[in-house]
């Protein structure tokens, strides 16, 4: 998609205008996506109908389009507020900092979650973005932690600071809440953030790790005796 083909081939992260270019494409996705959940709402909402027939329904062939359309589909106003923050927020630093992989990574996470919950859930009609959000939080944490970058385990530290309570989600604790999504959202994330590990941002590469570690074999030094007035050796082990 050229809109969104803003990853330049030799990108450097000290210059400040390509910094805020990339962030500002960064926010289109999110904001679409956000966009789309508040108006399918709207219009439940002002027509007085439900969608919740559009969710996921476990094993049956109805169920299958919920897949596609149950993220878009929430119970009431407070269940898509409670989802709109963090999947904002997550998707942002997704395309933020994982640029080339961050369509695949989102595609893969939204159609994993939901073909999970479709084979393994329980009957009832799954609906909401929960699992997309468990699949987001779940990838930045862990993938944060396999690339071992500063910058990446920063993003990984906020994720369990701000969401960090999400963790008791993939419980079933409560009743009426799609555990499943959950669940299966968080379990696609780590999956695609072990796969993805070797791809991407990676940890920058210094010049010293490329030097040579101090020799720690014995050293030989030559010594002439007071004596004698021979010279001998002397082995001494290097101290640390």
């Amino acid at each position: 998609m050229p809109l969104f083909n803003y990853y330049p081939p030799k990108h450097e992260s000290t210059d400040p205008e390509l910094e805020k270019k990339i962030f500002k494409h960064s926010l289109v996705f999110p904001s679409l996506f956000l966009l789309a959940f508040w108006l399918v709402f709207l219009v439940e909402s002002t027509l007085n109908i439900e969608f919740a027939t559009y969710g996921i329904y476990p094993l049956k062939a109805e169920g299958l389009k919920g897949i596609l359309f149950s993220p878009f589909i929430h119970s009431g106003y407070k269940h898509l507020a409670a989802n709109s923050i963090p999947f904002f927020v997550l998707s942002l630093a997704l395309f933020y900092f994982y640029r080339k992989l961050a369509y695949r990574i989102f595609i893969l996470v939204y159609f994993l979650s939901g073909l999970c919950v479709w084979l393994g859930g329980r009957e009832a009609w799954h609906i909401g973005a929960s699992g997309v959000v468990y699949g987001l939080a779940s990838f930045l944490f862990f993938s944060g932690i396999f690339r071992n970058d500063v910058k990446l385990l920063t993003i990984a530290i906020i994720v369990v600071f701000l969401y960090g309570g999400m963790f008791w989600g993939i419980f079933p604790l409560k009743p009426g809440v799609s555990w499943e999504s959950h669940l299966w959202g968080a379990a696609s994330g780590l999956l695609l953030s072990i796969y993805y590990r070797n791809q991407g941002p990676q940890r920058p590469h210094f010049e010293w790790e490329d030097e040579p570690e101090e020799d720690d074999e014995e050293q030989t030094t030559f010594y002439t005796s007071t004596h004698t007035g021979k010279d001998y050796e002397r082995k001494d082990e290097k101290n640390d």
